[in-house]
């Protein structure tokens, strides 16, 4: 079964990771912000389409959508925010993300 407050917990998350404003993930979706604001609390399901709008818009699996990461799937929040990024500015990332690592070492 699908716990709609967990998926909401995700798709608010993701659109804060992105830098969304609920507004913004609305208009992307095709559905009011409202609404986003109602899934993001857990308060109403969605249709097949509005999934897959909100997998494309956030730039995340609907496997991770509905069910959360598996084991191995940890870091899909990340990835999702690195496939944003603009292919030329992905060697400066990798720089930052290897700084980062070395600091918490």
């Amino acid at each position: 079964m699908i716990d709609l407050v967990e998926l909401g917990n995700r798709i608010k998350k993701q659109r804060e990771l992105l830098g969304y404003t609920r507004e913004h993930l609305a208009e992307l979706v095709n559905v009011t912000p409202r609404f986003c604001y109602d899934l993001e609390l857990g308060l109403k399901g969605m249709s097949l389409e509005t999934l897959c709008n909100l997998s494309s818009a956030l730039n995340i699996s609907t496997d991770y959508l509905l069910f959360g990461p598996k084991k191995d799937e940890n870091l899909t929040s990340i990835n999702a925010l690195i496939a944003t990024c603009p292919p030329e500015k992905r060697p400066l990332l990798d720089g930052i993300v290897s700084n980062f690592i070395q600091a918490v070492r």
